[in-house]
C-alpha cells in the first residue's frame, strides 16, 4: 500500500520565487498540452502521444525564444505535468466508457495562475534528497527547511511540493508500507464494533436531550461532535465581511482573502486531526469494524447540509477503510437501506420508522427499552455479521476474515497472523 506523509515547508524568499517559477512552468506546459489535444480533436487528427508532446512542448520549446525560460526549472517537473494530463484524459475516457466507478468527471481544463492550489512533483530521476541537516534539497530550488513531525518509515519514491489556498507550503512524500511491520505495530484483537454515524442537530428539543453524537459504538460509547465549523462561524463571518468590503484587484483584498483561507484551513485541519485520532483508536482496539453506507451527497442537499459537511462522514469512513486495509483489519459496509433504527436488536422485530426527536423507544414485542443510536449501532454490527452470541458463535454470515483480501492492499500480500490462522482452518 502507498501512503502520503506531508510535512510543512518554510522556503526562503528566493526559494519561494523559484517555486513560483516552477509552478508557472508546469502550468504552461500543461495548458499547451491541453491545447494540442483539443486542436487535434477539432481537426479530427489522432491525439498526440506523450512522447510527441514531451518532445514538442519541452525539448523543442526550450530552444524557442518564447519558451526559453522553461529551462530554468527541472525537466522532471515538466514531464510530470504531462503525465498528470495523460492520467486525467485516461480517467475521462474510462468514465465515458463506463469503466470507471464513482461520479462522472469532465475533460481536463486549462489551469489558471489564480488557482489557489498549485503543486509540482519530483521523482527519483530529479535527484532530490534529504540533507544531513534535515532539509529537503530540490533541483534548481535549493535546500528548503522542513518541519519533521515524525520519521519516514521507508525511503520515499517521490515528493510533491504543494502550495495551498492559505499560502502554506507542504512536502508530500509517497511511502510504500511494509505489511509485516504494520502487523507488529498493531497486534490482532478479538473485538469487533458497529458504528452508527449521526449529527448534533441544532434543534432546541434535541439540545435539551443532549443531541445526537457524531458516532455511537455498539458497546454504548458515544463520541460527541466537536462541530469545528459551527464554533468558528463568528470568526469566519467577520473575515468574510472584511473581504467583501475590499476593492477587487487590490492588495488589501489579497490579504483579506488569505485571512479567510487561513480561517478555513484551521477548521479543516482540526477536523482532519480529530478524524485521524478517532479512526486510529478504533482500528487499534478492534479487529473488525462495520459502518453504514450513508448517502452523504443526498444529505448534503437537505436543510442539514452545513452539519453534514461539518461532520465529515466521508473523510472519517475513508480513513477507517484504508487503515483497516493497512493493518489487516476487517472493514464492512452495510446497505444504507438496512432498517437499523427500526429493528429491535434483542428480538429482531421491526418496529417501524421514528422521527428524529425520538431518542429512546420501547420494543412492543419484548419490552426492551432502547437508546436509538446504540440500538442502531448494534444492528449495524449484526447486519455485517460481526455479532457474537452468548455461546461465542457468530451471528449472521460467518467467516468475516475471508473479506480481508477484498479490502486489503492491491499488489502487496497482506497476510497477517489472523489471516494465517483462518487459512489453516
Amino acid at each position: 500500500m502507498q501512503l502520503r506523509y506531508a510535512f510543512r515547508l518554510y522556503p526562503e524568499p528566493g526559494q519561494e520565487r523559484a517555486l513560483a517559477r516552477a509552478f508557472g512552468c508546469a502550468r504552461v506546459v500543461f495548458n499547451d498540452a491541453v491545447r494540442a489535444r483539443r486542436d487535434a480533436h477539432e481537426t479530427g487528427a489522432p491525439y498526440p502521444s506523450a512522447a510527441v508532446l514531451s518532445r514538442a512542448l519541452v525539448t523543442e520549446a526550450k530552444k524557442c525564444p518564447e519558451r526559453s525560460w522553461l529551462g530554468e526549472v527541472s525537466a522532471v517537473v515538466l514531464q510530470q505535468s504531462l503525465r498528470d494530463l495523460e492520467s486525467a484524459y485516461r480517467n475521462f475516457f474510462a468514465c465515458l466508457k463506463g469503466e470507471r466507478k464513482g461520479p462522472k468527471i469532465a475533460a481536463p481544463r486549462f489551469k489558471s495562475r489564480k488557482d489557489t492550489r498549485q503543486s509540482i512533483r519530483f521523482t527519483a530521476n530529479a535527484r532530490w534528497s534529504i540533507t544531513p541537516g534535515g532539509r529537503l534539497h530540490l533541483p534548481k530550488i535549493g535546500a528548503v527547511k522542513v518541519v519533521w513531525s515524525r520519521t519516514l518509515p521507508t525511503t520515499p519514491t517521490s515528493v510533491t511540493v504543494i502550495k495551498d489556498s492559505a499560502g502554506r507550503f507542504f512536502a508530500s512524500f509517497v511511502i510504500d508500507t511494509d505489511p509485516d511491520t504494520d502487523a507488529v505495530t498493531v497486534p490482532d484483537t478479538g473485538q469487533s464494533v458497529g458504528i452508527d454515524l449521526g449529527l448534533t442537530l441544532p434543534h432546541a428539543r434535541l439540545r435539551s436531550r443532549g443531541g445526537t453524537p457524531i458516532a455511537v459504538l455498539s458497546d454504548g460509547t458515544k463520541v460527541s461532535s466537536p462541530r469545528f465549523l459551527r464554533r468558528a462561524e463568528k470568526k469566519l463571518k467577520k473575515a468574510q465581511r472584511e473581504l467583501s468590503r475590499k476593492q477587487k484587484g487590490s492588495r488589501n483584498r489579497d490579504k483579506a482573502r488569505l485571512k479567510v483561507a487561513r480561517a478555513h484551513v484551521q477548521v479543516a485541519d482540526a477536523r482532519r486531526e480529530f478524524h485521524h485520532q478517532l479512526s486510529s483508536k478504533l482500528i487499534r482496539e478492534n479487529q473488525a469494524i462495520a459502518v453504514e453506507d450513508l448517502a452523504v451527497n443526498g444529505l448534503a442537499r437537505t436543510r442539514l447540509a452545513k452539519s453534514v459537511h461539518d461532520a465529515g462522514w466521508s473523510s472519517f469512513v475513508n480513513m477507517l477503510q484504508y487503515k483497516a486495509a493497512r493493518y489487516g483489519r476487517t472493514f464492512v459496509k452495510i446497505d444504507r437501506f438496512e432498517p437499523t433504527s427500526q429493528t429491535c436488536s434483542v428480538c429482531g422485530v421491526k418496529d417501524g420508522p421514528k422521527p428524529l426527536d425520538v431518542r429512546e423507544w420501547t420494543c412492543a414485542a419484548c419490552g426492551t427499552v432502547h437508546d436509538r443510536d446504540v440500538n442502531a449501532a448494534t444492528n449495524v454490527k449484526t447486519a455485517a455479521g460481526l455479532a457474537v452470541s452468548a455461546c461465542g458463535a457468530p451471528v449472521g454470515p460467518g467467516a468475516i476474515l475471508a473479506r480481508r483480501q477484498e479490502t486489503g492492499s492491491h499488489g502487496i500480500p497482506t497476510r497477517s497472523r489472523a489471516a494465517q490462522r483462518h487459512s489453516t482452518r
